[in-house]
């Protein structure tokens, strides 16, 4: 059992995720969020986003079986969501944008802030890649550092200024471009083989 742990794919898993879920990004929206409704239930959220990111871990395969997609075609198509995320956060630029949420219920933190599409759809695809036990353990980790975030997040906007938080976005969205090609490239390989 403990040979199915592997740090690297820990860490690997577990900064796509984080670079995915873009909690740092998303400060702003939670400030804004806890000044509009005063309180945001920062443990329901964080828990309620770790549920349905696991239970998709599992049963996400098998709904894509059943529509009659692989595995790697999933993968080739979340490298390109990974693709436009990266951008987005690189270029501070939005091709997608949400409406505004009217509650900080769990609806619009866990789910799709921080259990979104890009999450459930990097979930598959890393499956392609790593092992499942290490994919839990880097959602556990995500989720931790999630709570963290929510719990402080007007502390953490007054130590890193909107600079350091565009600078963190822009960090993470290279890393998250880098992963997005090497993901459509061992995936793609699959498809025509």
């Amino acid at each position: 059992m403990l040979k199915v742990f592997d740090v690297r794919q820990i860490f690997t898993a577990g900064m796509v995720l984080f670079a995915v879920i873009d909690i740092i990004g998303s400060i702003p929206i939670i400030i804004d969020l806890r000044k509009k409704l005063g309180h945001i239930q920062s443990e329901k959220a964080s828990v309620v986003a770790g549920i349905i990111m696991v239970v998709f871990l599992f049963v996400g395969k098998e709904i894509l079986n059943l529509i009659g997609i692989d595995v790697n075609s999933f993968a080739v198509a979340g490298s390109f969501i990974l693709f436009f995320l990266a951008l987005e956060m690189i270029l501070g630029i939005s091709l997608y944008k949400d409406d505004a949420p009217e509650t900080a219920s769990i609806v619009p933190l866990a789910f799709p802030l921080i259990a979104g599409a890009g999450t459930l759809t990097s979930l598959v695809s890393l499956q392609a890649e790593y092992e499942m036990a290490n994919i839990i353990v880097a959602i556990f980790i995500n989720i931790i550092f999630v709570y963290l975030v929510l719990k402080s997040s007007a502390k953490i906007e007054k130590v890193l200024g909107s600079q350091g938080i565009s600078v963190i976005r822009k960090i993470f969205g290279v890393i998250l471009l880098a992963i997005a090609v090497k993901l459509f490239a061992e995936n793609i390989q699959s498809l025509f083989s």
